[in-house]
């Protein structure tokens, strides 16, 4: 009784946690920048190459943003989240060799 009395609270933790960290609207979204322009998709992947250094530099300099609010929506959030793929290594081809897994065949001979 007491074990899962302890799971529920941990998973109710969890969940509003989790409810904390949910994206809200972006009112600057389709709304043009001071330059009268909207991040697309070109601009979102450049930003995503170069997020974890803006990071960086963000924690030492106030006036840094990591996202561009004045986007035009989704093809900017995807061209951002491309970027970060990219710089990260993508999506992952290499994995089987990292683990000691063999790209051969299972009949064949080495």
């Amino acid at each position: 009784m007491k074990t899962s009395l302890t799971v529920l609270v941990l998973v109710l933790l969890l969940l509003s946690i989790l409810a904390g960290c949910t994206p809200g609207p972006n009112p600057s979204r389709k709304m043009a920048s001071e330059h009268g322009e909207f991040a697309g998709f070109w601009l979102g992947l450049w930003q995503g190459f170069i997020a974890p250094f803006v990071f960086v530099a963000s924690l030492f300099m106030g006036d840094l943003n990591v996202y561009e609010v004045h986007n035009n929506g989704s093809w900017y959030n995807f061209g951002y989240l491309f970027g970060l793929a990219c710089f990260f290594g993508g999506g992952g081809n290499r994995t089987s060799r990292r683990c000691g897994k063999s790209n051969i065949g299972v009949g064949a001979k080495i």
